[in-house]
């Protein structure tokens, strides 16, 4: 494995290039903003004419394009808009507009990996792939840190691309924690392996379930949102800071008995069959069609779950408990209103 540091990249690089940004959501303002405080002076963010986020990016005093006049003028283009919109967006105004020897960049796998796009030959192709949301992408910017990243290289038209990628992987904060080579098909499949296995599908479904238990068991909703949702996170930042060892040498030795002894009978044999069986769909391509399929007709399952996601009793007994806890508003890593 590969791993940079900022001491491995020429930051002057990117800093000598104009670069846009397509999107300014979670990822998007993070990339923009990043760059512009490391000093990339000719920072763009491409919107549609009827977007939202014009005011919250020129709030920021960024310049703002169509992205097809972000196109013609950038010779770096990072596309952080939704996955399902890229095939579009690149055909209709990417494809005839960039510059010949442009580099036109990703921070996930999946256009590029399962052909929703074609790249001109001419063209540098490459990933930086932040590992954690936009909002602590900036946010450990701003603190002197950063998130660790990963870079990979799918089309190298100048000689340029992988040089070019690493310093724009240091720009927005990755040198500071660790820039991790790769390939387009590895980050793409795992990274949606363990959206849908782990960190969101399997641990929603998780938390969902044992709220469920405990409320048809008859115990007070609140006493079922703290114990299955809000102390999640206690445990999740053990883990983080230095793995599962270390959540078990911070918790009870009952808690920690009740790991080994009641965890198995949850996640066995059969949850890691249907997890093998998801791994398949991702790897064969299933998921992507299935989701561009979903896409195509207007995404009416997608905002019929999400609507009814929304609708669930948890949420509302969360929404009471936290207004409990202004510290958890207080350090918010997202604020609507401004990314």
């Amino acid at each position: 494995m590969q791993v940079y540091y900022d001491r491995d990249a020429d930051v002057s690089l990117i800093k000598a290039k104009k670069i846009a940004v397509i999107g300014y959501g979670s990822q998007g303002h993070a990339h923009a903003l990043n760059l512009r405080d490391s000093g990339v002076k000719d920072v763009c963010v491409a919107l549609r004419e009827d977007s939202s986020s014009i005011k919250k990016a020129e709030a920021e005093k960024l310049k703002v394009m169509t992205s097809a006049e972000a196109a013609k003028w950038a010779d770096v283009v990072m596309v952080l808009s939704p996955d399902e919109g890229h095939a579009r967006l690149y055909n209709d105004h990417l494809k005839d507009n960039l510059k010949k020897g442009a580099a036109l960049a990703f921070a996930h796998g999946l256009s590029i990996h399962f052909r929703l796009i074609e790249p001109r030959d001419d063209l540098d192709i490459f990933m930086v792939a932040p590992k954690g949301p936009g909002h602590t992408v900036r946010s450990e910017y701003q603190r002197g840190a950063g998130v660790p990243m990963l870079l990979a290289v799918n089309q190298d038209a100048t000689g340029n691309a992988h040089d070019i990628g690493l310093a724009y992987a240091s720009a927005i904060g990755g040198g500071r924690a660790g820039i991790i080579g790769t390939t387009f098909r590895e980050e793409c499949e795992t990274d949606l392996f363990g959206e849908q296995a782990v960190l969101c599908g399997g641990l929603t479904s998780l938390i969902q379930a044992a709220y469920d238990t405990l409320m048809e068991a008859g115990y007070a909703p609140e006493m079922a949102y703290f114990e299955c949702v809000h102390e999640v996170k206690l445990i999740v930042d053990l883990i983080y800071e230095g793995g599962i060892a270390n959540m078990r040498y911070s918790i009870s030795n009952t808690a920690e008995y009740g790991d080994y002894c009641s965890g198995p009978r949850i996640i066995d044999e059969s949850v890691k069959a249907r997890m093998k069986e998801v791994l398949d769909d991702i790897q064969s391509g299933r998921f992507t069609s299935q989701w561009m399929s979903e896409c195509a007709a207007g995404q009416p399952s997608f905002k019929a779950m999400r609507r009814r996601a929304a609708e669930n009793p948890l949420e509302e007994v969360g929404e009471k408990l936290r207004a409990m806890m202004p510290w958890i508003s207080e350090n918010a890593l997202v604020d609507k209103s401004k990314n």
